[in-house]
């Protein structure tokens, strides 16, 4: 909860803080997503708040909420392996009437990939209930009316974020298919670019390599207007359940070195998705809880679009890193899984 005497100080020395550490959050013009102003004073506010353990699973999650919303990563699954007990929560859940969604900011795979991972898992997920990055990059290209301007997109990425243009008629290039080229660093050459690509859309890329990276920076550079569209920033990710490996954030990371620009976010915590599903299903804000492993998209998604939030300490976030004075972001309450739902 925010104090009476909340002031603008701690605010003022947050927001220095931040602008020294360059954080990652760009201003996204008319589509509703996050601006740095929105996300300061939020943060600020997160700053003055304390993290609460989980106790009475009935009164301070069950009774006030309708909907929730699971991060798939660390909260349903960790790599290819179901996180134990979680299909029968899943059961439990549905059973009291709850209206579950999975959003997820791992963009390799389109929503139909994901409902058979789903499926594979033998868990039972409805198709439309699945949201992942890939799908808000489709999206927030069909909200712009990119398709209208007769350009194409350049990926790094894989099939995930194709199937999603795909599917909304927007021409691409890049992706999968640039995975084995190689540049040719010898006197007089060039890497030859599409001047029609007017948005590069950065995905997490198993397969990125120095080509993709080169020709991402030259229609970011040099042609006009070019969009530079990230799926999310997440510094980590589970590719399997032994360890953490590297993000989507070193692939955006990469194109922003050599750019100097910032990307137009479209996964968590920006509120694209949210704002779909509020607008799509008719669900009530704060009726919503957000869960999720991560503090810097999860809770922050939940807290910037005002819905409940809830840690999950059986992902990345450890609790001695949530509970640690360096932590300024904290959920409504946090838990070890969703097994502590019941």
């Amino acid at each position: 909860m925010r104090p009476n005497n909340f002031s603008i100080l701690p605010c003022l020395v947050f927001i220095a803080m931040l602008a020294r550490k360059a954080y990652p959050f760009v201003a996204l013009r008319s589509t509703g997503l996050l601006t740095n102003a929105s996300f300061n004073r939020r943060q600020c506010a997160n700053m003055m708040a304390t993290s609460k353990r989980l106790t009475d699973p009935k009164a301070e999650i069950m009774d006030k909420t309708d909907v929730f919303i699971f991060d798939c990563d660390g909260v349903i699954w960790k790599g290819d392996s179901v996180i134990p007990g979680i299909p029968s929560v899943l059961e439990k859940l549905r059973g009291e009437g709850k209206r579950l969604f999975f959003v997820t900011n791992n963009s390799t795979k389109s929503r139909k990939g994901y409902k058979k991972k789903f499926d594979d898992l033998g868990l039972d997920v409805k198709a439309e209930e699945i949201f992942s990055s890939s799908f808000a990059a489709a999206a927030y290209l069909e909200q712009t009316n990119f398709k209208a301007t007769g350009k194409k997109a350049y990926i790094i990425g894989e099939v995930g974020i194709e199937e999603e243009l795909d599917l909304i008629g927007v021409s691409h290039i890049g992706g999968p298919k640039d995975g084995d080229k190689k540049v040719e660093l010898k006197p007089g050459y060039a890497v030859p670019h599409d001047k029609d690509v007017g948005a590069v859309i950065v995905g997490f890329d198993r397969f990125i390599n120095y080509y993709k990276i080169q020709y991402a920076q030259l229609c970011i550079n040099e042609n006009e207007n070019c969009e530079f569209i990230a799926t999310n920033l997440d510094a980590v990710t589970h590719l399997t359940d032994a360890q953490e490996w590297a993000g989507n954030g070193s692939m955006v990371g990469a194109i922003k070195g050599c750019t100097g620009k910032e990307p137009t976010v479209v996964g968590k915590p920006s509120p694209l998705m949210i704002d779909y599903m509020v607008q799509k299903f008719g669900v009530q804000r704060n009726r919503i809880c957000m869960v999720g492993d991560r503090l810097d998209t999860d809770v922050l998604f939940g807290s910037n679009n005002g819905l409940m939030s809830c840690l999950v300490l059986s992902g990345v976030t450890s609790e001695g890193k949530l509970l640690s004075e360096e932590n300024k972001i904290s959920p409504d309450v946090y838990c070890d899984s969703i097994n502590d739902f019941f």
